[in-house]
């Protein structure tokens, strides 16, 4: 079963989410895997604490264009979407920042002048915590705009996906890298806050959700703030409310010194484990509609 946890915007409780849910579920000894693939900022790791020994780096091929050969035709540029490569003065240049790695003008390239190259993009790194999470977690380069192929490689790790539940903390927002980290996933947990901003980040996630066809359920964290907008919508659109967490300082205080959420309040434990029973109630209910 693969979960995603996903959210309209950061600083909503996305994490805090994620990793004590896979806190839980480890306590009851299940088998489970988390993949943070919030590539630009992962801090998962900061509350699983896992030892890490894993790493490989991730790249896309490039194209590098062999100057004497290169007739400057143009073609290459012409096939290319993205406008990565370009002609100016009959010499053909590569903006490698804007390639998506296609291969188009290495194909459509008459005198064979393009050849593509490896260029690095980010890392992986993964590991086993103390309490046998499976922990893995993409770290993009600085500069490099493209998180998607780190993601995409990430939720391949063979080692990560054999578990029998796998979490996935989401990038936030509703960007490519999003839509990315949630595909495949049999059902996806949106976190929000009960605010004005918490609703219209919300009702964002929610579409994605709906692009890709996959239920999906509310947690409403920091409760006793804002209004009761998020409670409204989700009685309109038929969204079941998973879970609130109120707003405590205790809380709050625990989250900034690096604790996780069942480290400052145990009880959760025995919340997220309903939570998962939850889960798979509505997954039997969208299986027999």
């Amino acid at each position: 079963m693969k979960i995603a946890i996903a959210s309209g915007k950061g600083g909503t409780g996305k994490t805090t989410i994620a990793t004590a849910f896979a806190q839980a579920l480890s306590k009851a000894k299940k088998s489970v895997s988390l993949l943070d693939c919030d590539v630009e900022a992962p801090n998962s790791h900061i509350f699983i604490q896992p030892e890490l020994d894993q790493f490989e780096d991730v790249n896309m091929l490039i194209p590098s264009v062999d100057a004497e050969a290169c007739t400057g035709c143009g073609k290459c540029a012409e096939v290319c979407q993205f406008h990565a490569i370009v002609v100016i003065g009959g010499q053909t240049l590569v903006f490698p920042e804007m390639c998506h790695g296609c291969g188009s003008c290495t194909l459509i390239c008459p005198e064979k002048a393009i050849t593509e190259i490896p260029n690095r993009l980010g890392i992986l790194e993964g590991g086993l915590s103390q309490e046998g999470i499976r922990f893995g977690h993409g770290i993009l380069d600085i500069g490099e705009p493209m998180a998607v192929p780190v993601i995409s490689k990430l939720k391949k790790w063979q080692d990560l996906m054999d578990a029998e539940i796998v979490l996935i903390d989401s990038p936030p927002g509703a960007s490519c890298p999003v839509v990315e980290s949630l595909r495949g996933a049999d059902y996806i947990i949106l976190v929000t806050e009960p605010t004005p901003f918490g609703l219209h980040d919300l009702r964002q996630a929610y579409k994605v959700t709906q692009e890709l066809e996959i239920p999906a359920g509310v947690i409403i964290n920091r409760t006793g703030i804002g209004d009761t907008g998020v409670e409204q919508y989700c009685e309109e659109m038929g969204l079941e409310i998973l879970m609130q967490i109120p707003l405590e300082r205790e809380i709050g205080h625990g989250i900034a010194q690096g604790k996780s959420l069942l480290e400052i309040k145990p009880e959760y434990e025995n919340r997220f484990l309903q939570l998962h029973l939850q889960i798979i109630e509505a997954l039997s209910i969208v299986d027999r509609s």
